[in-house]
Formats: C-alpha cells, sequence, structure tokens
C-alpha cells in the first residue's frame, strides 16, 4: 500500500527537499516501486550532500526530482526541526536497503538485486553474504573500478538481469548522477546511490560501533578511523553555520 500524504509531506533544508518519512514507510514505498514498472530514484542525503548541491545546480535539481529523499545525517535531523518541519527519525542508506531486502522476504517477495561499486573483493564478499542472508533474492553485481568502454556491456548484463534494485557505490554526487544518466536505458528499477555500503555490507569495512551511532557521533568515528575525510568533513561546520544564518521557520509539523 502506497503512503498516502507522500508527496507532499516534505521539509526544504537549504534548498534540498526531504521527506518526512519513518523507516518503515520508506520499506514500504520501495517495495511498492519494484512492482509498478516505473524507473524511481532514492537518494540518502547528508550535510555534505546538501553542501554540494549548493555548489552544482544540475545536482540540486536532480536530487529535488528524485522520488525519495531521505536524511542520512544528524545535522539533517536537527536543521528539519529548526524549521519546525522536523523528520521522524534518520533513513540511512546502509541500514534502509537490509531493511527491504528483509520486509521483502517476509512477504515472500523475492527480489533481484544488482550492486555496481566497490573493488572486486568487497563486492565478491558482500554479494556472499547477501546471498546467504537472503537466499529467497537474486544478487549479481559488477565492481566500480570499471573504464567508460565497458559501460555499454555492464548496462547491458543489467538489462539481462532486470534487477528491482539497482544499488550504485561509487560515492556521491558521482552515483547519483551516473543514476541520473543510466536508468532510462534499463528496465523498470529503483535505483539508489549506497556510497561505501558495499564494503560495509560484506564486511571488509567496520560500521560506528553502537555506542558512536546511539549519541549521533557515527561521523566522528569515520574521521577518526579515516583522517583521509577530513577535508570532507569541513562541510559539516559550513552546513551548521549556513542553517544557522537562514531563516528558521516555524510551520506546524
Amino acid at each position: 500500500m502506497a503512503v498516502q500524504g507522500f508527496a507532499k509531506d516534505v521539509v526544504d533544508v537549504l534548498g534540498v527537499r526531504f521527506h518526512r518519512i519513518t523507516m518503515a514507510e520508506a520499506v514500504e514505498k520501495i517495495l511498492f516501486w519494484t512492482g509498478d514498472g516505473g524507473h524511481h530514484l532514492v537518494v540518502t542525503a547528508g550535510p555534505e550532500f546538501v553542501m554540494q548541491c549548493q555548489r552544482q545546480e544540475a545536482l540540486l535539481r536532480l536530487v529535488n526530482s528524485a522520488d525519495l529523499v531521505t536524511a542520512d545525517g544528524i545535522g539533517v535531523v536537527w536543521a528539519a526541526r529548526r524549521q519546525g518541519r522536523p523528520v521522524p527519525e534518520r533513513v540511512t542508506g546502509v541500514e534502509l536497503v537490509p531493511q527491504v531486502l528483509a520486509e521483502a522476504m517476509r512477504r515472500n517477495q523475492p527480489l533481484r538485486v544488482y550492486l555496481l561499486g566497490a573493488t572486486e573483493a568487497s563486492l565478491a564478499a558482500c554479494l556472499e553474504k547477501l546471498r546467504a542472508q537472503y537466499p529467497a533474492h537474486a544478487f549479481e553485481g559488477h565492481h566500480g573500478y570499471f573504464q567508460h568502454p565497458e559501460l555499454g556491456r555492464i548496462l547491458e548484463e543489467i538489462r539481462v538481469f532486470r534487477p528491482h534494485l539497482l544499488l550504485v557505490g561509487m560515492g556521491q554526487p558521482r552515483q547519483e548522477l551516473f543514476l541520473r544518466d543510466v536508468m532510462g536505458k534499463l528496465p523498470p528499477l529503483v535505483g539508489m546511490g549506497v556510497g561505501g555500503s558495499i564494503d560495509v555490507w560484506g564486511g571488509t569495512v567496520r560500521r560506528a560501533p553502537e555506542a558512536f551511532r546511539r549519541m549521533n557521533l557515527e561521523w566522528l568515528y569515520r574521521l577518526i578511523t579515516e583522517p583521509r575525510r577530513f577535508r570532507r568533513q569541513l562541510a559539516l561546520p559550513k552546513f551548521a553555520l549556513k542553517v544557522i544564518a537562514s531563516p528558521a521557520k516555524r510551520e506546524a509539523p
């Protein structure tokens, strides 16, 4: 069953439209889309992505035309609350996909899932774990380190497989721009950028411990374990300052 009033229930965060939706509602929507015969784009966005949209008008247009944009970051949750239209919870890509797969299995709704991204070894580890954990579903994939001349062959492989879900892990915003360019060349599906989730699902990269996630400090754990992210995470204070400088709205939730 589709979520009623879904398209209208949004909040604007620095020009990016986020849907005020729970994890359960997002799962429901994606499962509905896998069978409706259309193309659908799902974006999970945090402060870094919002700041990228400030610099790229084409990216802003793309995200605001997506079928679902979820708050993947405590900074977005805070900004939405400041607007007087809070989102119910964070809906992260690394958690959303497993919940979709688990719920589909519970409903005896087998899915075909194609993963594009990560290294060959990391992708292989991920596919092995997903096939073991969700045996009702079919999984295929290709690593993300391919050259442009190989793209045609990969798209043909996807067309033959006819996935319900196309999960692209190339990092933001490359993965969203990639999906924009290729989805029209593919059969109906739900396309979603998953960043580094393929590494996490496969066990080659460890996600932040529960204590960090509970305190909304996952960004700090990633900075500690991946110091090279420092330059990217400079977007976080810039995002906060920009939100504070923008007029706070007090709309009814």
